[in-house]
């Protein structure tokens, strides 16, 4: 790789995309964002002018001929990921994808064949991984703090549903939302599961029902080592977002609890409270998005691999669907 700054392309300039390019524009050293594209060009060209990129392109292909550009991310939707890996790999570029790679493994595959032959580097988008408290949690297993882990409980519930649109293209909760906690629980472990059975229902929203989908979701997965892990899924938690994760080992356990916008409580003669946690992922994983993509650009720069491989995306995606078909058929599912 160069001596000098990695040069950015990205593609989609929505929510995430912003994200991405204020943080290697303000906060990240080592790189530049060359260009942005976005469907809706006006959404590049607002990037484009906050973070003082200097080209609009007009296609992901514009970015992907690029000569200059080292990497790309993609923060496209889903649907858009395999091809676009696919063609930024034939083009000898660098590749940040957002989760998941796609929503088959018949496209994953062909993705991750691409990028194999092009022999170029690939991280998928799982931010949750660099967060300090959950980065602590893998440490203490890792370094036998807790003795041999037995249970691992995931709490992962959102403030307020997302809207029936993104519901009908998503793939669902299993693909959409526990897909995060999937690979959290491959993170901790540092293991594969074995068996996946999961229940669900609707219990918020029954456009969520029609749509084909459920907004409440509990998984159980069964480890090589013994090990038994439950997510608890939930669209609506009318007090923020909750995100809790507690693992028993028989030496103790370690547990992270959700993050508040300040650490003040008030105690009076009625009660003791405090103030709710932090809203949403925006703000609730602000400091790990800036890990990832330091993380991804560090890994070019020294030419090693990156912290999350293709792999790491199949799996999550193998453990979604494994998901969805126990749900579905009300059984256990192997992990094959």
């Amino acid at each position: 790789m160069r001596n000098g700054s990695i040069r950015i392309g990205i593609i989609g300039a929505g929510r995430i995309g912003k994200v991405h390019a204020q943080n290697i524009t303000f906060r990240i050293p080592g790189a530049e964002i060359a260009a942005i594209t976005d469907m809706d060009r006006a959404a590049a060209e607002a990037v484009a002018h906050s973070c003082s990129i200097p080209a609009v392109a007009g296609s992901a292909a514009e970015i992907f001929e690029n000569s200059a550009i080292d990497a790309v991310l993609i923060c496209s939707p889903t649907n858009t990921h395999p091809e676009l890996i696919a063609e930024a790999a034939r083009h000898g570029k660098h590749i940040f994808c957002e989760k998941p790679i796609a929503l088959t493994l018949e496209e994953i595959d062909r993705a991750l064949e691409a990028v194999k032959a092009a022999g170029v580097q690939l991280q998928v988008g799982f931010n949750r991984r660099f967060d300090a408290n959950f980065a602590r949690v893998r440490q203490a297993i890792a370094g036998a703090e807790i003795g041999q882990p037995s249970l691992l409980h995931i709490i992962s519930r959102d403030p307020a549903p997302p809207p029936i649109s993104y519901v009908r293209s998503s793939g669902g909760i299993f693909l959409d939302m526990t897909i995060h906690d999937f690979d959290m629980v491959r993170f901790l472990l540092a293991e594969e599961p074995q068996e996946i059975y999961a229940a669900g229902a609707v219990m918020i929203d029954p456009q969520i029902g029609s749509a084909g989908d459920v907004d409440t979701a509990v998984t159980l997965l069964r480890f090589p080592s013994g090990a038994t892990a439950v997510i608890d899924n939930s669209r609506k938690a009318t007090y923020g977002y909750d995100q809790r994760v507690e693992v028993l080992g028989h030496l103790g356990k370690i547990e992270t609890m959700n993050c508040f916008p300040n650490q003040a409580i008030l105690s009076d003669d009625q009660s003791v409270r405090r103030d709710l946690p932090l809203n949403f992922f925006m703000d609730r994983y602000t400091e790990s998005f800036v890990a990832e993509m330091s993380a991804f650009i560090a890994a070019l720069r020294e030419e090693r691999p990156t912290p999350v491989s293709g792999h790491d995306g199949r799996m999550a995606v193998v453990m979604a669907l494994a998901a969805r078909q126990s749900y579905l058929e009300r059984r256990p599912v192997s992990i094959q």
